[in-house]
């Protein structure tokens, strides 16, 4: 048999991989039955997603797909392979603005070569009336090449209308005024239990009035979620266990009215199935992608249960009160008694909508910080992608590279793997379920906006960093030695101050939450190490590295800032939120910017790396009994799309 090869191509500045599931074939029929049911719910909501980023994206996918299939013209020529990038491009991005950055990308062949394209293609049949064509293509020419037009899919800058100039689709002639006025005027009394309002809508102005087109079966995406139900029915007769029975029966009551209170009742369900063989994430989850964080895009992730790893989260799990006890936040702060940490590792079986093809690697839910304090949450490592990851980064160079010394280096072969793996076990399960806000203090999307994400998200990354080298991991049997955890310190401060602005275009801040974050953290600890000489700036050949002189000095500062940020937090101190992400998060050295993009090419690695998912197949007997379910490693990423736009296309092209 040919060893797995996870690198499948490299295009733009992408990776696309691929992943196993360990042990699928010796699963119970039922379980592999209700995979493929849960495989089909995932992937009927792809499409949502991509309405969610931006209101042309599904009219463009349609249309470069066609494109794609029917041009009657040079396949081998350098305008086919520029067309064939950018396809790939919005495939990946789901969309036409860039995953991470948010910026619009363009294709790199001429506008009129693109003209040509589309008049020796199929593309007419998108023309909205006979002889239209020219007019539609000179619509799509002013979508796909012109740089004012929809610019940027996610503006977070203070000081203009974030919500007016964001491009996706979650507002429509509405401004982040109105838009904050309609859901605060919602929880007038600051009911720290309040369902999460707006999550599953669009607001839009019309007739001068504001009203929410709601994403349920009889609304919004109703034909993609009508699907989404009929499979997750299927799933009610195979589920693992009553429990589950229970929880997916609420998510198709949510799916149903829409009502946002079914949603937290589906969501307190799923946490009391703290254990299944086989789980899913499937809805309107995370916020990031609103400026305002209320709007939540659509995302599910299909698993079976990963029972080493599982063994590892569960001791991390077990004693999330002690790491409660002595993090370093104040003590009002401090949750009195942890409940419900439930943490287990996973292999993903297949990823949909905004997990997919670029995905998270740990995953920590109910978002709803009330059902956290009284429920707990439900937390996850994927390992099957991180082992995915950890592979393609083989005898890449990277570390070489980027490393101070040859120490430094080998501590990260030895023990890089497994500190990631820590670090995203205390990132999920005690990061994201620490802490507690101050009574009458409204939930953090209300109060710290859209400043919310990268708070929390510096705030779960502080919590596994503070602990990362502390010997109750060792006496945990997590790790062997506390050169793990400085490993992973080596790593984060190497990334967030380095590696991660490869992934950033020359002259832009940083976006996304999750980069802002790293780079908060990093420079933060950086500059105020500073009179101790903590974390040095060092030249060598022309190239800078950070180097730590001191771990324990570090790790007092991780807790110094791990302090201040769970009290703004639980404060929603909106102004000391902001001054932090703008003064640490944001800015971008360009002298340092351009040396890293220089060493980084020289490696020829994508800084951006996807998944091709499995493929499930079902096999039915004459009845339509289904008698097995096979898995299946497609490694040819733009057949994949096709497939899934062929079979799981549920939305009308507008």
């Amino acid at each position: 048999m040919e060893p797995f090869k996870v690198l499948t191509e490299q295009f733009a500045d992408i990776r696309i991989l691929r992943y196993r599931v360990p042990g699928f074939d010796n699963l119970p029929l039922q379980s592999r039955e209700l995979l493929y049911y849960l495989h089909e719910a995932a992937l009927w909501g792809r499409d949502i997603i991509y309405d969610q980023n931006y209101k042309h994206n599904l009219l463009i996918r349609h249309m470069l797909e066609n494109m794609y299939l029917t041009y009657r013209g040079d396949r081998g020529g350098e305008n086919w392979q520029h067309f064939e990038v950018y396809l790939k491009r919005v495939w990946f991005s789901n969309g036409i603005h860039h995953h991470y950055s948010m910026d619009k990308f363009f294709p790199e062949l001429p506008e009129e070569n693109f003209r040509e394209m589309m008049r020796h293609s199929d593309a007419s049949g998108f023309a909205a009336e006979d002889g239209k064509l020219e007019g539609f293509i000179n619509k799509i020419i002013r979508l796909l090449y012109h740089p004012d037009i929809d610019a940027k899919r996610l503006v977070q800058d203070d000081g203009v209308d974030m919500v007016a100039l964001s491009a996706n689709n979650f507002y429509e002639n509405v401004t982040q005024q109105e838009a904050e006025d309609f859901y605060n005027a919602m929880n007038q009394a600051n009911d720290p239990e309040a369902p999460q309002y707006g999550l599953n809508s669009k607001l839009i102005k019309k007739d001068g009035r504001l009203q929410e087109l709601v994403w349920k079966k009889d609304g919004m995406y109703g034909s993609a979620i009508s699907k989404i139900i009929f499979y997750l029915r299927k799933a009610l007769a195979v589920a693992d266990n009553e429990k589950q029975k229970v929880a997916l029966e609420k998510l198709i009551e949510f799916y149903t009215t829409g009502d946002l209170k079914t949603f937290d009742a589906y969501s307190i369900a799923w946490l009391q199935d703290a254990d299944p063989l086989v789980d899913v994430v499937n809805g309107f989850i995370e916020v990031y992608g609103d400026a305002v964080g209320r709007k939540a895009s659509w995302e599910s992730v299909v698993s079976v249960r990963d029972a080493e790893a599982t063994r590892r989260a569960a001791a991390i799990s077990v004693n999330a009160q002690w790491f409660e006890d002595h993090s370093p936040v104040q003590p009002e702060y401090k949750k009195e008694k942890v409940q419900g940490v439930s943490a287990r590792g996973i292999n993903a079986v297949v990823l949909a909508g905004d997990c997919s093809p670029s995905t998270p690697i740990g995953i920590n839910l109910p978002n709803a910080d009330w059902i956290r304090a009284r429920y707990g949450s439900k937390s996850v490592t994927i390992s099957n992608i991180i082992a995915a990851y950890d592979e393609a980064s083989k005898e890449s160079g990277a570390i070489e590279a980027f490393a101070w010394s040859q120490q430094e280096i080998a501590l990260a072969k030895k023990y890089g793997n497994l500190a990631a793996n820590l670090h995203v076990d205390l990132h999920e399960i005690v990061g994201h379920g620490s802490g507690r806000i101050k009574e009458g203090v409204a939930n953090p999307g209300d109060t710290l906006k859209n400043s919310a994400s990268t708070i929390e998200e510096a705030r779960a990354d502080l919590f596994a960093l503070y602990f990362a080298t502390d010997a109750k991991l060792i006496a945990l049997g997590l790790m062997p030695e506390k050169a793990t955890g400085e490993a992973g310190y080596n790593s984060y401060i190497r990334g967030g101050l380095l590696t991660q602005l490869v992934r950033v275009a020359p002259g832009k801040n940083l976006e996304e939450s999750h980069m802002r974050n790293r780079q908060l953290i990093a420079l933060w600890a950086y500059e105020h190490g500073k009179a101790e000489n903590v974390i040095e700036r060092k030249t060598r050949d022309g190239r800078t590295f950070f180097v730590i002189n001191n771990y324990e000095k570090l790790r007092a500062l991780f807790g110094q800032l791990l302090r201040e940020v769970q009290r703004i937090k639980s404060e929603g101190d909106y102004q000391a939120a902001r001054q932090l992400i703008e003064s640490y998060g944001v800015k971008v050295d360009p002298a340092l910017h351009q040396e890293v993009l220089k060493r980084w090419e020289t490696l020829g690695i994508a800084p951006f790396s996807g998944f091709i998912n499995p493929q499930l197949e079902a096999l039915t007997d004459a009845d339509g009994t289904i008698t097995d379910v096979r898995i299946s490693y497609p490694d040819d990423f733009a057949q994949q799309m096709l497939h899934y736009s062929r079979h799981y296309a549920a939305l009308p092209v507008k």
